[in-house]
């Protein structure tokens, strides 16, 4: 399903010529791209590349800072991490004519605010944050992020909220009209508070198993990123997806080349073959999330998209919504604050 001929190979050919005997380090988290995309890339472009998974971004960032990124070659990390990367000067400064495949992207996502103009990251996979819940369990449609952080008495014990504490945060910085990327104190505090009164009302913190909840009736209300939530959709039509009044964040998962990379050809020619439209649309057919290039999601199957309404969210509209930043040193008061709030009784 995943993989077709390439068109235009003598291209890729000319930007690997030089890489063609390279072992290539491509770090990732488990299941993000097609399962026989390093070989069909290997087989491509005559490279010889391996993929090792991390399973966060703070277990990948560590890695990378300590060895300033040595041993690897392209990672796949968030947008705050990629402008900590960035300015720690381990990320690479694109060559664009390196990778002619930017063509496929939507203008819109040239204009990411943590990289206007794609200077050291390429956008893999965006997409935005909301309310997932049992149509057939809930009177009313929740349409506020207080229904989450204040619910009614029948969805008490019956709600979960994300874990990582960019998102945990965001819940109530948004319910309450703050910037998610602020780091004023009085701000935090209030929000620190909310979350804690929140606390009280949930099920669980959970980043992994909270559209299986809803599956199961465990849970009738989670805080969901979009492609999860559309994996309880899939098992349940029940399921729908809201992104509450006050709005969304938007995230923007990227891949970067790192500046010490010793195949730097290779990783070049990687990149680029991952935005050729029909291995990127994989993502989109596969793990449901909505990708940012308009080759790839252009060939989708409107079907796939009447049965996903978030998947057909326009570039535009996730333009509108406020991109997570990196916050520099206020991350130590989000990390502290989010473990106060975890330990609040």
């Amino acid at each position: 399903m995943f993989r077709t001929p390439l068109t235009g190979l003598a291209l890729i050919a000319a930007l690997t010529s030089a890489a063609s005997a390279e072992d290539l380090v491509i770090s990732n988290w488990d299941g993000y791209m097609a399962p026989d995309a390093i070989d069909a890339f290997n087989t491509d472009t005559s490279n010889s590349a391996e993929l090792v998974l991390h399973g966060t971004n703070e277990e990948i960032m560590g890695k990378l800072i300590a060895s300033k990124g040595a041993g690897y070659d392209v990672v796949f990390v968030s947008s705050p991490f990629a402008e900590v990367l960035n300015k720690l000067g381990i990320a690479e400064t694109l060559d664009h004519a390196k990778l002619p495949n930017l063509a496929n992207l939507y203008d819109a996502a040239t204009q990411l605010k943590h990289d206007p103009g794609n200077a050291f990251s390429v956008p893999y996979a965006w997409g935005t944050t909301g309310l997932c819940y049992r149509s057939d369990l809930i009177d009313e449609t929740p349409d506020s992020w207080w229904d989450l952080l204040t619910p009614s008495d029948e969805l008490k014990d019956k709600i979960t909220m994300l874990a990582t504490d960019r998102w945990l945060l965001a819940a109530a910085q948004l319910a309450n009209g703050y910037s998610v990327n602020t780091t004023d104190p009085i701000e935090l505090d209030k929000v620190k508070n909310d979350l804690i009164s929140a606390k009280r009302t949930l099920l669980a913190y959970d980043d992994t198993t909270f559209y299986a909840k809803l599956v199961s009736g465990e849970a009738d209300l989670v805080q969901a990123w979009d492609g999860w939530c559309n994996y309880g959709i899939a098992e349940n039509a029940d399921i729908q997806y809201v992104i509450p009044e006050e709005g969304s964040d938007l995230w923007v998962d990227t891949m970067v080349i790192l500046k010490n990379s010793a195949h730097k050809d290779a990783a070049y020619a990687f990149v680029n073959w991952m935005l050729d439209a029909e291995h990127h649309r994989w993502a989109a057919e596969n793990i449901l999330y909505k990708v940012p290039n308009k080759a790839a999601m252009d060939g989708l199957d409107p079907a796939l998209l009447a049965q996903y309404p978030n998947m057909a969210i326009s570039p535009e509209e996730l333009l509108g919504y406020e991109q997570l930043l990196d916050v520099g040193e206020a991350q130590r008061a989000y990390s502290r604050i989010v473990s106060e709030i975890k330990a609040a009784d």
